[in-house]
C-alpha cells in the first residue's frame, strides 16, 4: 500500500499536464544553477566554519555555542556535533557529489563527538541529527551495494546513530512517554549536573516527530527499544486528542497530558505531527497510522481549511478562530496534501502561498488573511519550494517549475553573500541576519535539484525513499524489515474509527481533472484576491449569536458598557500611574465557560491590535554595500531616525562613499570637511545627542550620516533595533538621513572601509536588487506590513501585554533609543500582563496561545520580546558604559574581526568571476 501513494503521482502528472513544457535544456541549467549554489554554500561552510555547527555567512565563521550571544531556545538545535555537516550527508549523494560524500563521512567519523556535556533539542537533534545519520547510512548502503563507492564503509554511521538514540532515549522517562524537550547528552535529564529536565510542557510536533527516525534505528539495529518509545509517544497524543473536534493542541504537559495551549493548526508546533503520521504509514505499512491521520485530516478540513488559508482554531471550540494569521511552516502542508491525495486544495493553498512569496520575495515568518506582513523574518525555509516539488510530481504542471525558479531567483539576488546565503532578518527592507542554519542545505537544495531533475540525472530511485521532515532519506524496504515492540501500541477502537468515507489510496484523477486546465482555474481567482489592494477580511461573528461579542477594535476603556462585557468575560481593567490602563483576565471570573472564551479571544485580538499599530514606530532601514567587490550583496540592519529624511518616502534612497568624521564622535565641528563634503559620515554613539551630531556632519557637507555603536558585541541579531530621537527642539532644519548600526555591523562597514579605501553604500527603506528597480505596485500591502516587535502603542483603548512570539528568534521592528542626554520622551514597552489560556483562575502574563513552532526555532524555540531602551547616562553605551576620548578612531578591538574580514574580503575576490558569470545570466 506503501507504494501506491507514491505511483499514483505520476498517473496525476500525466493527467494533469497544461501548459508549455520547459525545455531539458532549461531544465539542465536551472538543475546546474542549483548545484552551483549549494556548492557555494556547502564549501563556505567547510572552509570557515567547520568543525563548528552553523556557518555565519556575514562575518563568514562558524557559530558555536557559548561564543556567540544566546539567542535562546533556537541554539538547542547546537550540540557542537558539526550539525551542518551531518544534516548535509544524504544531500551530496541526491546532488551526485559521491566523491564528497565519501570525504564527509570520513570527517563525521573522526571528528565528530557526541558525548558533549551540552543541552540540545530532543526534537531538533532527533531530526536533523539521528536523521542525518540514517540518511547518510542509507545512502552509504546504497552505494556500497551498488560496487563502485563507499566499499570501506562498515556501517559507522548506523553505529553513532545508535549512540545519539540511547543518548536521547532518557527524555522518554516520563509517566506520559512523552519526551522532556531537552536532555544534555553526557548526563542525561536527571541531577543537577543535566541542567535541564524541569520542564513540564513540549509542543506536540516536538513529542509527535520520532517515530521515523526511532523505527528506522530500530529496524536498522534491530533493537525495538527506540520504536517503542516513538509509539508510546504517539499513542499517548492520540488519546489526549479533543474527542469532538479530533484536533490536537500546540503545547501538552508532558506529565499530565493536559493542554497548556488549545490552539489548532497545520502550522508550527503541531505540523510534523501530522506529517509523520502519514508518514509512518508509507515507511512502516501499519494501518494504524493511516486511520489516524484520515480522522485528523477531515477534522483540519471541516475546522482549520478555508481555502485557500489554513487558520488555527480553538479544540474545545474549533468554529472560533484563534488569530488572523498564518505562519510559514504550513506551507508544508499542500506537498502532505499531495502524498494524501487531495490535490485541489493543495493546488489552492499553494498558490495562495506563491502569491504571497511573489509579492514579498520570500514568505514572511507570519502573515495576515490580507497577505500583509505580520512578522517579516525569513530564515530560508524550505517548506514552500517542498510543496512545490510535490506538486509537479503530481501535475506535471509546469507552471511548478517556473515557481522552482522563482525561488532560485530570489534567494540569488537577495540572500546570496559572498560567503554563503544569509536568512532575512527583514523582508521588506531586504536587510540581512547572520545565520545559515543547517535545513538549508538538508532541505533547500534537495528539494529544488529534484525539481528540475529528470530520472536519468539521479544515481538512484527517489521513488524507494521516504523523506522526513528534514528531508532526510530512509528507505521503504525498512517496511518488511524484522521488528518487535516491547510496548503494545494503544490500538484505535472501532467506535473511534469510521473511515468509510476516507480514500486509501489517491484519488480517482478522471473525476478530480475532468478539464486540463482546472488547475490554472483554481489558481487565477486565489492570485486576483492577493494581487487586490489587500482588503482586509469582515470583522467574525460568533456563529449562533444576534450579534458579535466585544471586539479589541471597538473597545473603549471609558464606555460603561463595555467595561461590563469585560466583567463578564473576567477581564479585568486596572488603571497604572503612568497612565496606561492593563488588562488581566481570570477565567474563573467569567460568567459562563462561554464568555471565558470571549475573552481569551478578546486578549488575543488586543494583543494582535497592539502589535499591528505600531505607526508611530519606524520600521527598521537598510545599509547596502553597492562598490566593488560587495556589489550589494551585503545588507545591513539599521534603526532609523525620528527625524531627518523619511527614506520611506524616497525611491532612490542616498546613495554615496562612506568616510569616518573627524572627531569621531561627532559631538564638534568636523574638521576633516574636505572629505566627509558629498559623503555619507561615519560616527561613533554617545558624548551628544544624536541630532548635534547630525548637524555638524551636515554642515560640512555630508549627504548622509551613520551612528555606529561603541558597545563591542552589540549586534541587531540579539537586540531590538533603536530609533533615534531628536533633542527635544526642532529638527526641521535637518533634511539628511542619519541611520543607527549596533557595533557587529557596523564593524563589518569599517573593515570593509579599512580594506577598499572607497566604500559606496545606499541608505533606503530596503534593499534595492543589483542595478533592478523595485516594483512599485504592491506598495500597499508593503507599507502597513506589521512585525514583531518589543514597542506596544500606549494608550487607553489598547491592553499591555508581554507577547511571546515563538516563531523565530530575530526579532524585527523599531525599538527606540534616544541619543545619551537626549530629553526626548523615550519609547518603551510597557510591563504587561495578558491571558491566553482558558484555564481555571489563572492571571496570565503571556498568551498561552501564541504561536509555538516545532521545527527550528523552527519548532521548539521560546523568543522573549525584548525592551528597547535607551540609555540613561551621558555617553554611555546599550549595555553599559564607556568613555572615549574625543575624536578618538574606530581601529580599537577589531584585530580579532580584521582577520576574519581579510579572509571575507578574499572569498569576495573568488566570487567576482561568479557574480559577473551570474549578471549575464540575468540572476
Amino acid at each position: 500500500m506503501a507504494g501506491v501513494l507514491f505511483s499514483s503521482l505520476m498517473l496525476l502528472a500525466a493527467l494533469c499536464g497544461l501548459g508549455q513544457p520547459m525545455s531539458r535544456e532549461e531544465k539542465t541549467k536551472l538543475r546546474n544553477q542549483v548545484v552551483e549554489m549549494f556548492d557555494h554554500a556547502y564549501q563556505n561552510y567547510m572552509d570557515h566554519a567547520y568543525p563548528a555547527d552553523e556557518l555565519m555567512p556575514l562575518t563568514c565563521r562558524g557559530r558555536v555555542r557559548g561564543l556567540e550571544p544566546s539567542r535562546g531556545d533556537v541554539d538547542d538545535a547546537l550540540g557542537k556535533f558539526s550539525l551542518t555537516l551531518i544534516d548535509t550527508l544524504d544531500t551530496l549523494v541526491l546532488l551526485n557529489k559521491t566523491t564528497e560524500f565519501d570525504v564527509a563521512v570520513r570527517r563525521v567519523m573522526t571528528d565528530v563527538r557526541l558525548d558533549n556535556d551540552i543541552v540540545v533539542s530532543v526534537f531538533e537533534t532527533n531530526i536533523r541529527v539521528l536523521g542525518g545519520l540514517l540518511g547518510g547510512h542509507s545512502m552509504a548502503v546504497m552505494l556500497r551495494d551498488g560496487g563502485q563507492h563507499m566499499q570501506w564503509y562498515q556501517d559507522e554511521l548506523l553505529h553513532m546513530a545508535k549512540d545519539l538514540g540511547l543518548r536521547l532515549l532518557p527524555a522518554f522517562n516520563t509517566s506520559s512517554g512523552l519526551p522532556y524537550p531537552r536532555v544534555n547528552l553526557k548526563f542525561g535529564v536527571r541531577g543537577p549536573e543535566t541542567r535541564t529536565g524541569t520542564e513540564t510542557d513540549t509542543c506536540t510536533a516536538c513529542a509527535g516527530t520520532m517515530i521515523l527516525e526511532f523505527a528506522a534505528l530500530s529496524r536498522f539495529t534491530g533493537d525495538p527499544v527506540f520504536e517503542a518509545h516513538a509509539r508510546r509517544a504517539l499513542d499517548f497524543l492520540w488519546e489526549k486528542r479533543q474527542r469532538h473536534s479530533n484536533l490536537v493542541g500546540t503545547t501538552i504537559n508532558i506529565h499530565s497530558g493536559e493542554w497548556v495551549r488549545r490552539d489548532s493548526g497545520v502550522g508550527a508546533g503541531i505540523d510534523s505531527y501530522y506529517e509523520y503520521l502519514l508518514k509512518a504509514y508509507i515507511l512502516l505499512g501499519d494501518d494504524l497510522f493511516l486511520q489516524r491521520f484520515n480522522i485528523h485530516y477531515a477534522s483540519i478540513m471541516k475546522y482549520i481549511s478555508q481555502p485557500p488559508l489554513l487558520l488555527d482554531v480553538h479544540i474545545h471550540k474549533p468554529l472560533l478562530p484563534a488569530r488572523t494569521w498564518m505562519d510559514s511552516l504550513l506551507a508544508f502542508f499542500p506537498g502532505l496534501q499531495v502524498l494524501k491525495g487531495d490535490i485541489r486544495p493543495a493546488i489552492e493553498t499553494h498558490e495562495m502561498l506563491y502569491q504571497v512569496t511573489k509579492k514579498h520575495n520570500f514568505l514572511p515568518e507570519a502573515f495576515t488573511t490580507d497577505f500583509r506582513v505580520h512578522w517579516a523574518q525569513h530564515p530560508l525555509r524550505p517548506e514552500f519550494a517542498e510543496s512545490t516539488y510535490f506538486l509537479y510530481k503530481a501535475t506535471g504542471d509546469p507552471y511548478y517549475l517556473e515557481a522552482g525558479r522563482t525561488i532560485l531567483d530570489n534567494l540569488n539576488r537577495f540572500a546570496r553573500v559572498p560567503c554563503g546565503f544569509a536568512a532575512m532578518k527583514d523582508v521588506r527592507t531586504g536587510s540581512h541576519e547572520d545565520r545559515m542554519d543547517s535545513f538549508f542545505l538538508a532541505e533547500m537544495f534537495k528539494y529544488l535539484f529534484l525539481l528540475f531533475a529528470d530520472a536519468e540525472d539521479l544515481t538512484f530511485d527517489v521513488e524507494d525513499y521516504i523523506f522526513t521532515t528534514e528531508a532526510h532519506l530512509l528507505p521503504l524496504s525498512l517496511s518488511t524489515a524484522p521488528h518487535s515492540s516491547s510496548v503494545p501500541s494503544n490500538r484505535t477502537s472501532k467506535e473511534e474509527l469510521d473511515d468509510s468515507n476516507f480514500d486509501w489510496t489517491c484519488p480517482n484523477t478522471r473525476l478530480l481533472f475532468p478539464d486540463p486546465a482546472f488547475p490554472r482555474k483554481l489558481r487565477d481567482p486565489i492570485r486576483s484576491a492577493v494581487d487586490k489592494s489587500c482588503p482586509r477580511p469582515p470583522p467574525y461573528r460568533e456563529p449562533g449569536m444576534g450579534h458579535p461579542p466585544l471586539r479589541a477594535q471597538d473597545f473603549m476603556a471609558n464606555n460603561p458598557e463595555h467595561l461590563e462585557l469585560l466583567r463578564r468575560m473576567g477581564v479585568s481593567l486596572i488603571h497604572l500611574k503612568d497612565g496606561r490602563v492593563q488588562l488581566v483576565q481570570h477565567a474563573t471570573q467569567a460568567v459562563s465557560a462561554v464568555a471565558a472564551e470571549d475573552g481569551v479571544r478578546f486578549m488575543q485580538e488586543m494583543m494582535e491590535l497592539s502589535s499591528q499599530q505600531q505607526k508611530e514606530q519606524l520600521p527598521p532601514r537598510a545599509i547596502q554595500i553597492v562598490s566593488h567587490p560587495f556589489f550589494g550583496r551585503v545588507v545591513l540592519t539599521a534603526g532609523p531616525a525620528q527625524f531627518g529624511l523619511d527614506l520611506s518616502k524616497s525611491s532612490t534612497g542616498v546613495r554615496g562613499f562612506a568616510t569616518v568624521a573627524e572627531p569621531y564622535s561627532g559631538c564638534s565641528e568636523i574638521t576633516n570637511a574636505e572629505y566627509v563634503r558629498g559623503h555619507i559620515a561615519l560616527l561613533q554613539r554617545g558624548q551628544c545627542m544624536f541630532a548635534e551630531k547630525a548637524r555638524h556632519i551636515q554642515k560640512a557637507g555630508a549627504i548622509g550620516g551613520i551612528v555606529i555603536d561603541d558597545n563591542e558585541g552589540s549586534s541587531s541579531d540579539t537586540a531590538p533595533l533603536f530609533q533615534m530621537a531628536g533633542d527635544g527642539r526642532s529638527t526641521d532644519d535637518i533634511p539628511m538621513p542619519l541611520l543607527f548600526l549596533f557595533h557587529k555591523e557596523g564593524n563589518i562597514l569599517l573593515e570593509a572601509l579599512k580594506e577598499y579605501r572607497e566604500v559606496e553604500v545606499l541608505l533606503s527603506d530596503k534593499a534595492r536588487d543589483r542595478g533592478v528597480d523595485e516594483p512599485q505596485a504592491e506598495g500597499d500591502c508593503l507599507t502597513e506590513a506589521t512585525t514583531p516587535t518589543s514597542f506596544e502603542p500606549i494608550g487607553q483603548s489598547l491592553a499591555s501585554t508581554s507577547e511571546r512570539d515563538r516563531l523565530t528568534q530575530s526579532q524585527q521592528g523599531a525599538g527606540a533609543v534616544e541619543e545619551d542626554t537626549s530629553p526626548a520622551e523615550e519609547v518603551r514597552p510597557p510591563e504587561e500582563e495578558a491571558a491566553a489560556a482558558a484555564g481555571p483562575a489563572e492571571d496570565v502574563t503571556s498568551p498561552e496561545e501564541d504561536l509555538a513552532p516545532p521545527k527550528e526555532e523552527r519548532d521548539s524555540e521560546d523568543v522573549e520580546e525584548h525592551e528597547g531602551g535607551r540609555d540613561p547616562e551621558d555617553g554611555e553605551g546599550p549595555e553599559g558604559g564607556r568613555d572615549p576620548e574625543d575624536g578618538e578612531g574606530p581601529e580599537g578591538g577589531a584585530d580579532s574581526g580584521s582577520r576574519q574580514v581579510d579572509e571575507l574580503l578574499a572569498d569576495w575576490r573568488e566570487d567576482l568571476e561568479a557574480f559577473q558569470q551570474m549578471e549575464k545570466d540575468e540572476l
